[in-house]
């Protein structure tokens, strides 16, 4: 997964066998969409990793980074688009 920043090479994990090949947090089924889900929803760190305790804190900044990486991805794919009429 390289280009996703360091973190997120360590700490998630793209297999088809696993959740259809989600990204997810690398050794469990948690995946990354999840956490930015609750994240977006207002969810704290602290009860992320309470609702998840097999997670940390460098897990959920991997999501997020992960997700920043996949925004810009989509961003520079997407076709120009201008407001002009």
């Amino acid at each position: 997964m390289a280009g996703h920043g360091d973190l997120a090479d360590d700490r998630i994990g793209i297999d088809p066998a696993i959740m259809g090949g989600m990204p997810c947090i690398r050794g469990t089924r948690i995946p990354v969409r999840m956490i930015l889900d609750y994240l977006a929803e207002g969810a704290t760190l602290p009860e992320i990793l309470q609702q998840y305790p097999q997670l940390t804190e460098e897990d959920v900044r991997a999501a997020i980074a992960f997700g920043a990486y996949a925004v810009g991805q989509w961003a520079s794919q997407a076709p120009a688009h201008s407001d002009a009429p």
